[in-house]
């Protein structure tokens, strides 16, 4: 089971974090820094002690040396009196001052936790820091306790941000006794293998047998700001920094010789006693009872005692490791998984996976019988491929409506254009992969979370991660507890992680309310659990090391996401060191910068501004900000993606730029080459195999990555989908034509637009006939092809395996038939993709092909003929496409855009079929062709303009002001569009006094 946090020795709970932030860099102390010391020397003494001394000789005792008169009241107010109430004044700041600057030294010199606050003293207390620190610059420990003098003048809240961040995870501030011992630990080696043979032999045989040849390591001491980890000391001795599991599992839950224990792997003490493998190596090592070099007496009972907590604890340690791995030793931990069906956290039966796990690992396989694949990357993204999915729904459904709303006497396009190679292999894996209905139960969840804490008065807690069960369960994990969460959440495994099952999340409804954790990002998937980390809230930067190539796919796949994904509002995400522009897949929320000077720049302004606005508005952080009155329009997170190692000198500034973005809600993602940058929180590594590993969180995901090639095959999807790239809008010709002639006749009819009905065909077999009608639907929607894999997410969203969708392919070839000489009408093409026979069409096809003859074919050249293909175009339409479809199925629907087609298209007809009428002044006809458009797309704003146009060329002033009183009364309190009201004043000037009769 996760451990939670454990709290300092001072009471406070340190924030969750894997490790004390990567050093800046180390410096040798100067000469100036003598000066400082000097300087801040005199600084006290003068405040200490001349201040009070020169009060004491100039002024004196400036209180009344009796009780006062109701007449000291009503006399009058002199100098004397002014000067001894300023006196008083003085007084109190002296002695608070002094309380500030004995509370920094004893927590300098206790080696214990960060300083106490002196209650008022903020700028009083940062100044005594900053002296104290000064004053102990010369030692290496004042380097880990000051922020830098640099920092003076800054508020004491901006402050402490910085330094918990190096301090929480230290013993002390200073750790005066460490430094000592680090100053004779050539000597304390020295002396340890001559008294370690005298120690084993206080030992009864047994354990000196046990421990005969056990090697010991002694925490060091840190060394300016940089302090001893167990992945540095597993990389020193074995070689191997991942090996720091080996060195936590040895040593867990062991007395240390200062009373406590070792219970998170990056929570390590200077002083303390680590016994190590036995096949450490290297110098500083002790080995018992050989010991050599020599120890101390006193290190030789600490290691003595120590040894003995070893034979205590072995063999449970080794049932632990088994039972527990890695979970035990971060602050990032897998929650653990709630069965199906139960309702609480626990156990690890076996539970039922959840729709888009099952799908993925049922797909996860080549498809049997064909001989390519769809990009693993996208298909194993459900989050990332809903996100893209949706996204470039709504760019093509821009793109037909502005075509819609710029054309002049009829549209100028009506499909976009079909992907052809690697785009249509990438949208195919978006199908594939996607899962909206997650995507909406965590929006859901977030939200009504936000909500429900915000009726309750209370603030929303910082979260880190967020896990996605394999069961659908989402697990927050907290920063430190916050007490018992709202209905119809529940608290996991303790009290940092709070739980919500599947089965409540569906409950919730929309809430208006802002996205709460707008930073959350899908990083991979460990032990069937999806992470998504929660880069806003990260106290400092996130590093990640690997090569270029590797760390690109992660910072893409990132980038994509945050850009697209569907539980956040607003945000801006900078992007610096892209090779690829991700720029198309959301103009409005992605911009790249051309370099670190430039990022620099442009954050320095963007931290001023945010600390003003939350000072401004009285919030301590963003999160409070979300909840309260102007959560919709302020606190939207800024995240940075540096993909490119930043210079020395670059890294330093954005790590000070970062010591305060946690509360700001600005996050720090930062490549870097060599594995090192300063001032780094949490550290990541991708490696070559796409596992993205961060040791001291104990994390070792299977990384969700978005490659180059994939990159590119999604920026061209939404390239294309542009509605500004083509002037002329999408393509005017269908993808599919049908020959219209009598000699035409299809030999299977479907009609999808109204009730589904399929002629030519026998019913088939009623339990298989929902999906089979289904499956001939798709294909009929998609003349282009459909791959397998997209048919069988499209049918079984919670996942199937190759031969139930083959099984179900081949009983759809048969019930379709064969043509007469003898081609099946369900074949494959060379990409392997399932396509239909030119014999089987449905009456969107014909729809189609009537309204582009009419309009580019022969009726072009016949008035006639475009009239009596408009009027039969519109005779097909029946209603809304598939209406009768049955609750549960069809979900693939809100993938398609077709929604938006068909009433565009319909639409089309009308305006067509109306301006042939209006022509002849044939204005009844065209009412009646407008009103039958009417019946599929009621809020065409072209439909009404056109039907008062046709009312007005009646002649009949009533009933154009009964339709335009109908207009007003449907529009609502929006009021109606700019263009309809244009038209109204020109073809009735007084239709507002109508309306507001009307109204």
């Amino acid at each position: 089971m996760a451990r939670r946090t454990t709290s300092s020795s001072t009471g406070t709970s340190p924030s969750p974090r894997n490790r004390t932030p990567q050093p800046l860099p180390r410096r040798r102390r100067t000469f100036g820094d003598f000066v400082k010391a000097l300087g801040a020397f005199v600084a006290l003494l003068v405040l200490l002690v001349g201040v009070p001394g020169a009060l004491a000789v100039s002024v004196g005792w400036p209180l009344p040396h009796g009780a006062p008169q109701m007449d000291w009241l009503q006399r009058e107010i002199s100098v004397s009196t002014f000067i001894n109430a300023l006196t008083v004044i003085v007084w109190f700041a002296w002695a608070q001052f002094t309380a500030c600057v004995l509370v920094e030294v004893k927590a300098a010199l206790s080696g214990v936790g960060m300083p106490n606050r002196v209650p008022g003293a903020g700028a009083s207390q940062l100044l005594a820091r900053q002296l104290v620190a000064a004053l102990l610059l010369v030692s290496a420990a004042a380097a880990s306790f000051t922020p830098g003098l640099s920092q003076l003048g800054q508020s004491l809240e901006g402050s402490q941000h910085g330094s918990v961040a190096a301090a929480q995870q230290t013993p002390g501030l200073f750790g005066q006794q460490q430094e000592q011992a680090a100053s004779s630990a050539a000597a304390a080696v020295a002396e340890q293998a001559a008294d370690a043979a005298d120690a084993a032999a206080h030992a009864d045989g047994a354990g000196a047998t046990e421990h005969g040849d056990t090697k010991y390591y002694r925490i060091q001491p840190p060394e300016g700001r940089h302090h001893d980890s167990l992945w540095e000391v597993a990389q020193r001795h074995l070689g191997d920094g991942r090996r720091y599991k080996e060195i936590y599992q040895l040593n867990k839950d062991r007395t240390q010789p200062d009373g406590s224990k070792l219970s998170e792997a990056s929570l390590i003490r200077p002083g303390w006693i680590l016994e190590m493998p036995g096949d450490a190596r290297g110098g500083e090592l002790v080995e018992m009872p050989d010991a050599a070099p020599e120890v101390s007496q006193q290190v030789q009972q600490q290691i003595h005692d120590y040894a003995k907590t070893g034979d205590q604890q072995r063999g449970g340690a080794a049932n632990r490791q088994n039972e527990q791995g890695d979970r035990d030793t971060a602050h990032i931990h897998v929650p653990r998984q709630r069965p199906a069906g139960q309702p609480a956290a626990g156990g690890d039966e076996r539970r039922e996976p959840a729709p888009a796990e099952a799908a993925h690992a049922a797909q996860g396989s080549e498809d049997s019988g064909f001989t390519f694949g769809l990009p693993e990357a996208l298909v194993g993204a459900p989050l990332l491929a809903a996100g893209l999915l949706g996204a470039l729904g709504r760019r093509r459904r821009q793109a037909l409506w502005q075509s819609a709303l710029g054309a002049v006497g009829g549209r100028r396009g009506m499909e976009p254009p079909v992907p052809t190679g690697s785009a249509a292999d990438a949208q195919d894996a978006l199908l594939v992969g996607a899962d909206p209905e997650g995507v909406r139960l965590l929006d859901l969840s977030l939200r009504g979370l936000a909500s429900a804490l915000a009726a309750e008065s209370r603030p929303l807690p910082t979260v880190y991660a967020a896990w996605l069960g394999g069961n659908g369960d989402l697990h927050l994990q907290l920063a430190q507890p916050a007490g018992k969460p709202p209905t119809p959440w529940q608290l996991g495994q303790d009290q940092t992680f709070w739980m919500l099952a599947r089965a409540d999340a569906e409950q919730y409804e929309e809430v208006d309310t802002a996205a709460p954790y707008p930073g959350l990002v899908s990083l991979g998937t460990m032990d069937d659990s999806r992470l998504l980390l929660n880069l806003e809230a990260v106290p400092g930067i996130v590093s990640l090391s690997g090569s270029a190539a590797d760390r690109a796919g992660v910072f893409a796949s990132v980038a994509a996401e945050l850009a697209t994904n569907g539980w956040s509002d607003r945000m801006t995400i900078t992007l610096v060191g892209f090779g690829e522009d991700l720029t198309p897949l959301a103009p409005s929320r992605l911009r790249h910068l051309d370099d670190v000077e430039a990022l620099v720049e442009t954050m320095e302004a963007e931290t001023r501004q945010r600390r003003g606005a939350l000072g401004a508005a009285g919030h301590d952080s963003v999160l409070t900000g979300r909840t309260g009155p102007a959560q919709h329009t302020r606190w939207a997170p800024h995240l940075v993606l540096l993909a490119t190692e930043p210079s020395a000198e670059d890294a330093v500034t954005l790590a000070e730029l970062a010591a305060d973005a946690g509360r700001l809600g600005i996050g720090y993602l930062v490549g870097t080459e060599s594995g090192y940058l300063p001032g780094a929180a949490w550290e990541m590594e991708i490696t070559g195999e796409g596992k993205l590993l961060a040791p001291l969180l104990g994390l070792e995901l299977d990384a969700q990555l978005l490659p180059v090639a994939q990159q590119r095959a999604v920026v061209e999807l939404f390239v294309e989908a542009d509605p500004e790239r083509d002037p002329d809008g999408p393509t005017t010709t269908p993808p599919f034509l049908v020959d219209i002639s009598e000699q035409g006749r299809p030999a299977v009819y479907a009609r999808l637009v109204g009730s589904y009905e399929i002629i030519g065909l026998d019913a088939p077999d009623g339990e298989r006939s929902p999906l089979l009608h289904e499956a001939l639907a798709l294909l009929l929607l998609h003349r282009e092809g459909v791959h397998p894999r997209v048919l069988s997410a499209a049918l079984w969203p919670r996942g199937v395996t190759d031969d139930v969708r083959d099984a179900l392919v081949e009983r759809l070839r048969d019930w379709l038939g064969a043509d007469p000489d003898g081609t099946a009408r369900l074949g494959t093409d060379e990409a392997g993709r399932l396509t239909l026979a030119k014999s089987v069409v449905s009456d969107l096809d014909v729809l189609r092909s009537l309204y582009h003859e009419a309009t580019q074919g022969k009726g072009v050249d016949s008035r006639v003929v475009r009239g009596r293909l408009l009027t039969d175009a519109l005779v097909l339409v029946r209603g809304p496409l598939l209406a009768d479809r049955p609750q549960g199925r069809y979900g693939w629907l809100t993938h398609e855009i077709i929604d938006a087609q068909l009433p565009l298209l319909v639409a089309d007809i009308g305006l067509a079929l109306s301006a042939f009428h209006l022509e002849k002044d044939r204005a009844e006809k065209a009412i009646e062709a407008l009103n039958a458009s009417m019946n599929s797309a009621p809020r065409d704003e072209r439909l009404w303009n056109e039907l008062l146009r046709a009312t007005h060329a009646t002649g009949d002033t009533d009933r154009l002001k009964g339709l335009a009183a109908d207009l007003v009364t449907r529009s609502g309190a929006r009021g109606l569009p700019p263009r309809t009201e244009a038209l109204l004043d020109e073809l009735l000037p007084a239709w507002r006094s109508n309306g507001a009769a009307v109204g």
